[in-house]
């Protein structure tokens, strides 16, 4: 009996410690840790659950103030509040930030299972004499591409729970970017590149590499871009990624902005109304005619939209004195425009950007470039972050030691005083 007694204690503690290892081992890797995902390109791109920014930390009107990692974590940390899920960058090697970025995000990750962000790493590429008053279009600029690409490859190996697309170049190639245009081939050889190292398996798989470039440049209305080159390399990328800007169009391909003179008996606001929705329709007309030349051509790929947005304020081509167009309730209307129909197509789109960032613009604090961001410098949200601020979404979210809060104080009769409708047209017989 004695031993029967032993026997049965024995087996009464070797249960108890099975139970207690197996309870800790659940909660240590089961039960309560949250599932941790790593996605594929594939699976990110086109859903409507992993909206996409573009984001530049810079807060200073010089590129040589690089935002600090306590800086990048504040910005992360609002974007992630506001339900954003991949961010695109624009250099590699040249700046510090890209690689900042990253770091921040693996240590917000590690603090929080949960947090969740993917990166469109860009690698710049640039001609020969590029930012010259002599560019030579017909080279590039070899070690200077070589280190972005190198970097980019780097960052992407350490990086691949985060790191999800490369980006080989950024308007690199359409004609209008004169400091520092390349043509296709130049792309294609890195494309190339970056690919190998995924067919080798020294890149994930699931990396997906593009270049993001102006609508016209992917074959879209001007056919003075349409050439073999231009066609290996919408072979070799994974997806095309587009540029289109309703609002520089306003200036440089108008026609789609002027208003008939019949909206003249239209109050302001229904007139503004108008215009916007003329800019998605001008920005869905650049999306297909780069579907089309596609098609044209027997390739079949994802076509994403790489960048678009619409500047806020101007004291260049684009405000009262120009074409009308910067402001916030316009800056929303499009967004507004844009995300129905991208999510109705099962689409992405970068949007520009974030916050402003006055080094665009250095030496004009008005101009439009320094103002495409959702949040000012000043830590104020912008009208298309009205909602979200509603929502308490940023309650307690400080950038700059500033609480955000609403631009106008959330007063949009206010907003629309400082808002233009677009022109009207003139009828030839009108006179003054």
């Amino acid at each position: 009996m004695a031993q029967l007694a032993k026997w049965k204690h024995r087996m009464l503690n070797l249960g108890l410690n099975f139970l207690v290892c197996s309870i800790l081992y659940c909660s240590l890797f089961s039960c309560s840790a949250p599932e941790v995902k790593n996605l594929a390109a594939s699976e990110i791109l086109g859903n409507l659950n992993y909206p996409a920014l573009c984001y530049g930390g810079y807060r200073s009107n010089s590129r040589k103030i690089e935002p600090s990692k306590e800086e990048l974590k504040e910005d992360l940390i609002i974007l992630s509040a506001l339900g954003i899920k991949i961010l695109r960058t624009y250099h590699a090697a040249e700046f510090g930030q890209a690689e900042n970025l990253l770091k921040v995000i693996s240590e917000l990750k590690e603090d929080n299972p949960n947090f969740e962000m993917y990166v469109m790493l860009g690698a710049w590429i640039e001609c020969k004499n590029a930012w010259t008053d002599l560019p030579d279009h017909t080279l590039e600029n070899f070690e200077k591409n070589k280190n972005e690409v190198r970097t980019a490859i780097r960052l992407a190996t350490s990086y691949p729970d985060i790191v999800k697309v490369i980006a080989v170049g950024n308007e690199s190639m359409v004609h209008w970017a004169a400091s520092y245009f390349v043509h296709p081939e130049v792309v294609l050889r890195w494309v190339n590149l970056v690919q190998s190292l995924k067919s080798k398996g020294k890149l994930s798989k699931d990396l997906w590499v593009t270049s993001s470039d102006n609508f016209a440049s992917w074959g879209g209305v001007d056919s003075s871009y349409h050439n073999a080159s231009l066609l290996e390399l919408i072979d070799a990328v994974d997806y095309v990624s587009i540029h289109t800007y309703p609002f520089h169009d306003t200036h440089y391909d108008g026609e789609f902005w002027i208003q008939p003179d019949s909206n003249d008996v239209l109050i302001k606001k229904s007139q503004i109304d108008f215009g916007m929705a003329k800019a998605v329709e001008h920005a869905q007309s650049q999306f297909s005619s780069v579907k089309s030349f596609m098609q044209e051509n027997g390739i079949k790929k994802p076509i994403h939209i790489g960048e678009t947005g619409w500047a806020t304020i101007s004291t260049d081509n684009y405000g009262h004195n120009g074409t009308n167009a910067a402001d916030e309730y316009k800056q929303r209307a499009y967004y507004l425009g844009m995300k129905n129909w991208i999510d109705s197509i099962g689409v992405s789109c970068f949007f520009f950007e974030a916050f402003d960032e006055p080094w665009k613009d250095a030496r004009n604090t008005s101009g439009s470039e320094n103002h495409f961001g959702w949040i000012d410098i000043e830590g104020k949200a912008k009208c298309i972050l009205w909602d979200q601020i509603d929502q308490g979404k940023l309650n307690g979210l400080k950038r700059n030691n500033i609480e955000i809060t609403k631009s106008y104080n959330g007063n949009l009769d206010s907003m629309l005083l400082y808002s233009s409708a677009p022109p009207i047209k003139v009828l030839e017989n009108d006179t003054l």
